[in-house]
């Protein structure tokens, strides 16, 4: 089985009501990124869309450029992540209606549900904005925005019935007649949903639907319940080696500034591939391009130095080789766009389309 991939996609590059009211008039995701400095010598900060490309995604040409890249570098499809809260809250939902509603972009996708209330967990943070309901010294805190409320069958219904428009899309990603919707957080409850909506997915002519979840433990329910690592700060692959702990000391002890929020690209990436080489029969792989998130987190981030496209392309093709020695149909990419934590295929100023020339090579 050929491997595709399939890369994460962030609908934050529009402006939205609840933006304007928590993070300030105009904010979008490019607010945070201009606003980016280095931390430190070296440091890559602001990170620069090649030609000042800083696009509006409630653009149809915007996203029709984007599709176009994407194909003709090898992207399989479109992660999107998707933002319904509860049945009153459905948010950055413009890119995905413009794909849905144009058959003529030419680009698979999938959903991605990111299944948690939204806080303020950067807005106090130097170059960001904060809730203006709040006190800037208390801004620290993590407000909730917008609760999330998973609720009972009816809500499962209308949630149901809002997805399965696009569920319907022949570009949208399926396994074996089942739609592939990914949810990132799940206990019983959602469990019992997932339930739910598998009857529903059958009334819709489907043979119901290909939960992926982002979580490692394990329910006992149906054999179509799968998993997936796609995380570059996933805590496991995190976790200093004995050697970066006593540099971490010596540095203490030297009086010298500590950079604790600094992994290694390398390291990050063996860790990746030696766990990949024993995840389970049903769990999914996933890959990175590169990660830093201080433009949101500034000194509490977290950011990986060492990236290279050649680096990039060694260890991405072993990890393909592995999932398809597992006979797995996909690899999860971070990311297609998250300007924000580093994390993106799209060309840039430094790197221009090089990132992007390795996926078309690995896949042709």
């Amino acid at each position: 089985m050929k491997t595709k991939l399939i890369a994460w996609y962030l609908p934050q590059y529009h402006i939205i009501p609840e933006n304007d009211e928590f993070w300030g008039k105009g904010f979008t995701d490019w607010v945070t990124v201009k606003k980016a400095h280095p931390l430190f010598k070296d440091h890559q900060q602001p990170r620069v869309p090649l030609n000042n490309n800083y696009y509006d995604l409630s653009i149809k040409d915007n996203v029709v450029w984007q599709a176009k890249l994407a194909k003709e570098h090898g992207i399989y499809g479109f992660g999107i992540y998707h933002y319904w809260f509860n049945n009153e809250k459905n948010i950055l939902t413009k890119p995905l209606n413009i794909i849905h509603d144009n058959q003529d972009i030419d680009i698979r996708y999938l959903l991605a549900w990111d299944n948690a209330s939204w806080v303020r967990s950067w807005s106090g943070l130097e170059g960001n904005a904060w809730t203006p309901t709040e006190d800037k010294k208390n801004s620290q805190s993590k407000a909730v925005l917008i609760p999330y409320i998973l609720g009972k069958e009816k809500d499962w219904e209308n949630h149901y019935s809002h997805v399965s428009k696009y569920f319907k899309d022949k570009r949208y990603i399926k396994q074996n007649n089942r739609p592939v919707f990914i949810i990132l957080q799940h206990d019983q409850d959602i469990i019992e949903m997932c339930s739910y909506w598998d009857i529903l997915a059958k009334q819709d002519g489907f043979d119901g639907i290909h939960f992926i979840f982002k979580n490692k433990r394990w329910y006992n329910w149906k054999p179509n319940e799968y998993r997936f690592n796609y995380e570059p700060h996933h805590d496991s692959w995190m976790n200093p080696t004995a050697w970066e702990r006593r540099i971490e000391k010596l540095k203490i002890l030297l009086h010298l500034p500590s950079q604790k929020f600094c992994y290694n690209y390398d390291i990050i990436w063996k860790r990746i591939l030696k766990e990949a080489e024993n995840a389970n029969p049903r769990e999914y792989l996933g890959a990175f391009v590169g990660y830093d998130d201080t433009p949101r987190r500034s000194k509490q981030g977290k950011m990986i130095e060492g990236a290279s496209p050649d680096k990039f392309k060694k260890y991405l093709g072993q990890l393909i080789n592995i999932s398809v020695k597992q006979n797995k149909e996909y690899i999860f990419i971070t990311a297609w766009n998250e300007w924000g934590e580093g994390a993106f295929l799209e060309p840039d100023e430094n790197e221009e389309y090089n990132y992007l020339n390795v996926i078309k090579e690995l896949t042709k």
